[in-house]
């Protein structure tokens, strides 16, 4: 508990430190451009440009949240400056100071620059310190939202409700109390645990199989904690190459590599402040593996192609269907970024070792899927239920749903039936030690051949409304042949004598 403890302290003490924001001061008089960056400096991190193509310069090689720029420069205006920068670097929120007020000039930066505040000069200290704190926090709420604020004409304000709101509403239907579970389920331990997990900034493991409910238990923590009030943002690490995964969750400069055609900030920037759920964790390469790990011990990312590091404050939840363990003996998985991700472990039982779930999650779907197809079906039979608990659910809580679904589209009315089931389902799946053995590492090869078979044989039988005429002519079997299979896999339901 004292551990615990020690954690969360720490965690107070680091939410309290904003990433270091990077503003691009633009300015042709010397003292001037000192004076800004001394003021913004204590705050922020100051790139300072003499000129326009200086500063150009600096925006092909750096990630900047936001420009303040003068107006009147020998070259070109800070206006024509801007907007040259709307069209090619659209992300910094972009800023206009001046000591001369011509309404032309103030409409020409709102219309073609997409000026987000002009700061008159001579300017007190205080308030142009508020002003870029405005224009460094619509930045993040614009990557947060993927949107483009200024262009649209949304004040700071308005865009921080619409964030608000919607922060509010996934705390709501991400809280604990909202996964469905039995009071004697093996899944409640587990919501206990992360419970107490979420009240410290711990970095959490989370395993279990594909459909199991990995992201929703790590949203869950999320908005139990004290970072719900910031993003929660989420990486599918299987689904990219590790350049443009690191360009995913690091950002790139444009140009960095083939394909990067604009800059990207990362998710990791995005999510400042909050958490980001890193999905499918064991399928990184151990190339990967390096460049995560030592932005967890630094807590600082380097976009692809940037010159400089970025400090970032993020709680990572990890998930994997993977044997982690396995994977570190195996030399597939780096030890230390194991440990360093696996501070508190959770694994999601699956949902054939919680048969006393699937009435309440099948209730709920149901009642989801109702809504969606605007349908009125009024609930599910008795043994309609017991049969989807005799089911083995290799595909988890997602296969249920997409079982419910189909059953929804072909009732015709009232609950839904044991005929509506798939035959698969219907049948009470397949044995327990071919099933087994397709995912287990020590499968016989006996095993998979009877596993694959008889899932073949179900599926031809669901095609053909049972036949065995037209199921033993599709599999190549004599009508005697596909009759033994059928007494030898135990499959009698949903078969049709055709004889």
């Amino acid at each position: 508990m004292d551990a615990f403890a020690s954690e969360g302290r720490v965690a107070e003490r680091n939410r309290g430190r904003s990433m270091t924001a990077t503003v691009l001061v633009v300015d042709d008089e010397v003292r001037s451009l000192e004076s800004l960056r001394r003021v913004l400096s204590d705050e922020f991190e100051v790139i300072c440009a003499k000129d326009a193509a200086e500063a150009r310069r600096c925006l092909e090689s750096e990630i900047v949240h936001a420009i303040l720029c003068d107006q009147r420069m020998q070259d070109e205006t800070g206006v024509e400056f801007l907007k040259h920068v709307r069209s090619t670097w659209p992300d910094p929120v972009r800023m206009i100071i001046s000591g001369y007020s011509q309404s032309e000039d103030i409409i020409a930066g709102i219309n073609e620059a997409g000026i987000y505040q002009y700061v008159a000069k001579p300017w007190h200290p205080d308030r142009l310190l508020d002003t870029v704190r405005g224009a460094v926090e619509l930045f993040r709420l614009q990557q947060e939202t993927e949107t483009a604020a200024v262009d649209m004409k949304l004040t700071p304000e308005r865009v921080t409700r619409v964030v608000t709101e919607k922060r509010g509403a996934a705390k709501q239907l991400y809280d604990f109390d909202r996964i469905v579970h039995a009071p004697d389920s093996p899944l409640r331990g587990v919501i206990d645990l992360a419970r107490r997990a979420a009240e410290y900034d711990i970095s959490v493991l989370i395993t279990g199989e594909s459909g199991t409910g990995k992201e929703l238990l790590a949203r869950a923590i999320h908005y139990g904690s004290g970072r719900a009030g910031k993003a929660f943002v989420v990486e599918n690490c299987g689904a990219l190459p590790d350049q443009l995964l690191e360009s995913e969750l690091f950002g790139c400069k444009k140009g960095a590599f083939t394909g990067a055609y604009q800059d990207r900030i990362g998710l990791f920037e995005v999510a400042d402040g909050g958490t980001i759920f890193l999905d499918e964790i064991g399928e990184t390469s151990p190339a990967f593996q390096v460049k995560l790990l030592r932005v967890l011990q630094e807590s600082e990312i380097r976009p692809l192609g940037a010159q400089r590091v970025r400090k970032v404050d993020v709680r990572v939840v990890a998930a994997t269907n993977r044997d982690l363990e396995a994977e570190v003996r195996a030399g597939r998985f780096r030890r230390d970024l194991y440990y360093r991700l696996a501070a508190f472990p959770l694994h999601m039982p699956p949902l054939r070792e919680r048969p006393m779930d699937i009435p309440l999650i099948a209730a709920k779907v149901l009642a989801d899927v109702n809504k969606s197809y605007g349908r009125q079906v009024a609930g599910i039979a008795r043994d309609t239920l017991m049969a989807m608990q005799r089911h083995d659910w290799p595909g988890n809580v997602r296969e249920l749903q997409n079982e419910i679904q189909r059953m929804v589209v072909l009732a015709n009315d009232g609950r839904l039936q044991i005929r509506d089931l798939s035959l698969r389902v219907r049948d009470g799946g397949a044995p327990a030690a071919p099933a087994h053995a397709l995912a287990g590492e020590a499968a016989t090869l006996k095993h998979r051949v009877e596993a694959l078979e008889r899932s073949m044989i179900v599926d031809a039988l669901e095609r053909h409304g049972g036949n065995i005429s037209r199921v033993a002519a599709e599999l190549g079997l004599s009508r005697v042949g596909l009759r033994n299979k059928l007494a030898r896999y135990d499959i009698r339901k949903g078969v049709v004598d055709d004889e």
